[in-house]
């Protein structure tokens, strides 16, 4: 009747029907036994009207497709080698080379301490603490950096401050020394990180007349790259997601993940 309420399908098949208070009436009315009359169309399928009853239950309302006849079968243009071209961004590293720096740290051994730091680590002899750092430009980061003793007395020596562990632009190290002079190298990779898009490819799940498929949240600037009728053609889906050969749906969750649901139109196949 005129007024009735109604509602558009997303792309799984649910809907929701919102009732006006006028139209609230009319179906309490309706629903004095606990029933109610729904008309569903789409041009793909046949027409179904159907009165539900309330009892609770979930309710799947299957429609049937419509069947061309012969002659229309043969006129059917097909639909083949269907897949999902798409950009992602991502970090790339390249290795620019590698930067070190070395440095003595400058002590003499078997000199009590006399509680006078930096001393050894039982407070027993004069000690000495040195360092180096190093800058790895804008843009740039150090990996894999270390830290090695190459001359003296390595065993009376130890890191004091590690500031070379991590990947930085900046990393810094300093050793202490409890024994004669001591001497070390600071290196490490230093890298550039950039964004670039990267293409991927995929390929949609087909299901009779209807194909699916879904990108990451990264994934931007979706085509469909399909052969009709023998010739490969470029379909890039744009916000209107508008393809000659399909009707598309697009639905975005919570993790911004993106479904894609596109439904051959009248005259095509998949083959």
């Amino acid at each position: 009747m005129p007024g009735d309420p109604s509602a558009v399908t997303d792309a799984s098949g649910l809907f929701r029907v919102k009732l006006s208070s006028s139209a609230l009436w009319t179906s309490v009315n309706r629903v004095l036994q606990n029933r109610v009359s729904l008309n569903l169309q789409h041009p793909d399928y046949v027409p179904l009207q159907q009165t539900l009853t309330f009892d609770g239950q979930l309710c799947v309302l299957r429609m049937k497709p419509v069947v061309a006849g012969p002659s229309a079968a043969v006129a059917e243009v097909p639909v083949s080698d269907v897949r999902v071209r798409y950009t992602e961004s991502a970090r790339t590293s390249i290795d620019t080379g590698s930067a070190l720096s070395n440095f003595d740290v400058v002590n003499k051994g078997n000199v009590p301490c006399d509680e006078h730091p930096p001393c050894s680590p039982d407070g027993k002899w004069k000690a000495a603490i040195g360092g180096a750092s190093l800058d790895a430009g804008e843009g740039n980061e150090f990996r894999e950096a270390r830290i090695s003793c190459i001359a003296g007395p390595c065993p009376f020596t130890r890191i004091e401050t590690d500031g070379f562990s991590r990947n930085a632009r900046n990393i810094s190290v300093t050793v202490r020394d409890w024994s004669d002079t001591a001497s070390f190298v600071l290196e490490a990779e230093v890298t550039r990180t950039t964004m670039s898009d990267q293409i991927r490819l995929s390929y949609p799940l087909i299901f009779g007349r209807g194909l699916n498929f879904s990108l990451p949240p990264s994934g931007e600037g979706p085509s469909i790259e399909a052969s009709i009728a023998g010739e490969e053609v470029v379909y890039p889906l744009g916000p209107g997601l508008n393809i000659s050969w399909a009707n598309c749906s697009l639905q975005i969750a919570r993790d911004q993940m993106k479904t894609y649901r596109c439904d051959l139109k009248p005259g095509y196949r998949f083959q």
